[in-house]
C-alpha cells in the first residue's frame, strides 16, 4: 500500500465513522413545554457547529441558541421541524426560557441523560 493509499484509506474511515454516527437512530426529547417530542442526532456537522460557535463568539447568544434548534430538531422521520425563516419568530415569539432548554439537550447529544442536561 503507498502513502496516498493509506492516507486516503484513513480519511475514508473518518468520514465513514461520521457517516455512521449520522445516520444512527435519532435520539428523541420530550417537551412538556411545547407538548412535542423532538428527534435529534447524536453529532451535528462541523459547518452547523461553526455557526452556532460563531454566533457565540460575537456575543449573539440569544441567536445561537435559535440556530441550535432550528439547525439540530427533527421530527419523528428525521425531516428539519424548523425552517430558517422561523429565526424572526423564534427571537420574539418563543418563550427563551423554553428556547434555552431545548437547545441544551440538542447541543449535549453526546451527555449521558437528558435529565443530567436538564439539571445543568
Amino acid at each position: 500500500m503507498t502513502d496516498s493509499e493509506r492516507k486516503r484509506s484513513a480519511i475514508d474511515i473518518a468520514t465513514g465513522h461520521f457517516k455512521d454516527k449520522l445516520g444512527g437512530k435519532l435520539l428523541k426529547y420530550h417537551s412538556e413545554d411545547w407538548g412535542m417530542d423532538i428527534y435529534y442526532k447524536a453529532t451535528a456537522s462541523l459547518a452547523v457547529e461553526n455557526k452556532i460557535m460563531s454566533l457565540q463568539q460575537q456575543n449573539k447568544t440569544a441567536e445561537a441558541l435559535v440556530e441550535s434548534v432550528i439547525s439540530k430538531a427533527l421530527d419523528e422521520n428525521g425531516e428539519k421541524l424548523f425552517k430558517p425563516t422561523d429565526r424572526a419568530e423564534f427571537l420574539h415569539s418563543v418563550d427563551p426560557q423554553v428556547i434555552i432548554k431545548v437547545a441544551t439537550v440538542l447541543n449535549n447529544a453526546n451527555a449521558e441523560t437528558v435529565e443530567e442536561i436538564e439539571k445543568n
